[in-house]
């Protein structure tokens, strides 16, 4: 099958076209052919070598981590998908892979495509979407009436989680540059802040939940608009100590994170803030709530553009240049 192929590590490295053997499939994976795939900053990174620690993939290696596509073949253990099924889904890390004609999932982390939407609107949805719902109704349990802080409205995880914020009820404030300001308005931003003439700080107060994406001085001036008692989360990293329990990380790449992360979490326990790291994982249970309120039209994607397949690594530079309105994704078919 076709797919694209990364060789080494190394900074903005291309992906290699090349034809590669069907992937075998495990008694409890389906295999999707691939007609779309979300592009994400994600990939850039693990192309960098930014990931190695916690995630030590073996080369070569297909990258993607978003698919939407139709069941080819169902292993003997899956019983809720059957061949010709639209589906969707955020691949598992260690099978990903979606750069490729076909890709396999576990039933666990797979969803029916959401109706109404193309392949590619639907490809662009499971890593923003379920990072959003991690953050938000898992670690946050964001209630009506609160206070939420979306940084970086306009890109892919902001747009989704702005949308997925207002529906759960809370006023939600973001940032972005003067060109998106309607955009973040028209998905339901209440407070916006152009980050090119203002600084957030001088303007938000008493936030219960503040989901950061961008870098370490942001993070450490998001404590400031929190109020005691609120919740910083961020997907940008530090890495803290459980997120090292949860992937059952080596001894010395817990003691790292500890290290990398003990000044956030010292500040953030001085002014009664919880501080947490979320790195998203699959979950097609999750997926399916998504999918619930797609249909019902409480959220709708954000797809800034469409590459062809074999523009893949023109694609991955787009991504990386941050100018993205929504999400990137490559189409097959």
């Amino acid at each position: 099958m076709k797919a694209f192929v990364l060789d080494r590590y190394g900074k903005k490295a291309a992906l290699r076209s090349a034809d590669i053997p069907m992937p075998e499939l495990r008694d409890d994976e389906v295999l999707v052919q691939v007609h779309a795939a979300g592009v994400n900053l994600l990939d850039a990174k693990i192309r960098d070598g930014e990931f190695k620690l916690i995630l030590p993939y073996r080369l070569p290696l297909v990258l993607g981590h978003d698919v939407a596509g139709v069941v080819a073949k169902v292993g003997p253990r899956v019983q809720h998908f059957r061949t010709g099924d639209e589906v969707y889904a955020r691949v598992d890390d260690f099978r990903i892979g979606t750069f490729a004609e076909f890709v396999p999932v576990k039933e666990a982390s797979l969803a029916l495509k959401p109706r109404g939407l193309t392949m590619e609107e639907a490809a662009s949805i499971p890593l923003v979407g379920l990072t959003a719902w991690q953050a938000l109704v898992v670690k946050a349990n964001l209630k009506r009436g609160q206070k939420a802080f979306i940084q970086a409205g306009s890109g892919g995880v902001g747009t989704f989680a702005i949308q997925l914020a207002k529906h759960l009820g809370a006023t939600v404030a973001t940032t972005t540059s003067t060109g998106n300001v309607a955009l973040v308005k028209t998905l339901g931003a209440d407070v916006v802040v152009d980050y090119k003439s203002q600084d957030f700080e001088d303007i938000l107060h008493g936030y219960d939940v503040v989901l950061n994406s961008q870098d370490g001085k942001t993070l450490e001036k998001s404590l400031r608009v929190l109020k005691r008692g609120g919740k910083l989360i961020s997907i940008s990293g530090p890495p803290d100590p459980e997120f090292g329990k949860e992937i059952a990380a080596p001894g010395f790449v817990k003691l790292v994170m500890r290290l990398l992360s003990s000044g956030i979490r010292r500040k953030a326990k001085g002014r009664g803030i919880d501080y947490a790291f979320l790195f998203m994982k699959a979950n097609g249970s999750q997926l399916r709530e998504i999918t619930r309120l797609i249909e019902a039209g409480a959220i709708h994607p954000v797809v800034d553009r469409i590459f062809p397949f074999a523009s893949i690594n023109e694609a991955l530079a787009y991504v990386e240049a941050g100018r993205a309105k929504g999400k990137v994704v490559i189409k097959f078919k």
